[in-house]
């Protein structure tokens, strides 16, 4: 199985740090074969004072982006494949306006980053909001409603809601079961997240990736592939939660994927 991963941010996002270059300098050193770099999407907000939340790039950084990103494209052909991607939500709202932007601006790729219910102009953060259970059943139609466009690669971290949920009880389970069937029927892949584990481990708090939700999905049957979330480029260069992943997947005995569906 090749060592790619397609989940790195960039500085644009305001909670990540270092170069872009150092991102891929880091790839090459850990033996990455492809790189994907899917920073937090901007949005084409309603008329506003609203820029953007902290969380991500303004509309008005993606052009610096994009140059950066296939200039290194171009700079290190010779040793490591660079795509052009995006993390996104699903904003209903602003949906129209994305998927013609995706197309213009020739991305090759979107992951579904769920992290916001509507907007996150005003609307609530699903990492910290799910121990209410009319949030986590909103958390799954979300997910389900963006996967059926038909944009997303894969569904990053899909346990999110358990950076918020104290429990995980029959109705997460449900909730689970119901993720992870979606996903199984339209072939869409689970994304078992490296910097949730790191966090899970520093915190020494159970967030995500949480077991009880990677035992349903063995169940069912679902696809896995790895990512590693990156916000700094010595997260691409840490072994230690990569082969943890590896050998956590291996013993559920799921199908562990290196590769996504490209839009181009």
């Amino acid at each position: 199985m090749k060592k790619n991963n397609y989940h790195t941010h960039t500085e644009r996002c305001k909670h990540a740090s270092g170069s872009d270059e150092a991102f891929v300098q880091s790839a090459i050193s850990a033996g990455i074969e492809e790189l994907g770099f899917s920073d937090h999407t901007p949005w084409n907000y309603a008329p506003s004072s609203f820029k953007g939340s902290n969380i991500r790039m303004f509309l008005d950084e993606f052009a610096g982006y994009k140059k950066s990103i296939l200039a290194l494209k171009e700079k290190y052909k010779d040793q490591i494949s660079i795509k052009l991607g995006l993390e996104a939500e699903f904003f209903p709202a602003y949906m129209d306006w994305f998927t013609k932007f995706v197309k213009e601006e020739e991305i090759d790729y979107v992951i579904l980053g769920n992290h916001f219910h509507g907007s996150d102009e005003d609307g609530p953060y699903y990492g910290h909001a799910c121990d209410k259970d009319e949030l986590l059943e909103l958390y799954k139609q979300d997910t389900i409603k963006a996967l059926k466009t038909g944009i997303y690669s894969y569904l990053a971290h899909p346990d999110l809601f358990m950076r918020g949920r104290k429990n995980f009880d029959h109705f997460a389970e449900k909730i689970s079961r119901e993720i992870c069937e979606a996903c199984k029927e339209m072939d869409v892949p689970l994304e078992y997240n490296l910097a949730g584990a790191e966090v899970s481990r520093m915190s020494h708090v159970q967030q995500y990736p949480h077991p009880e939700f990677w035992k349903i999905a063995a169940e069912v049957g679902n696809k896995a592939i790895i990512g590693f979330d990156a916000h700094s480029n010595r997260q691409l260069e840490n072994e230690y939660y990569y082969k943890q992943a590896l050998s956590h997947l291996d013993a559920l005995g799921m199908e562990v994927i290196d590769t996504i569906n490209f839009l181009r």
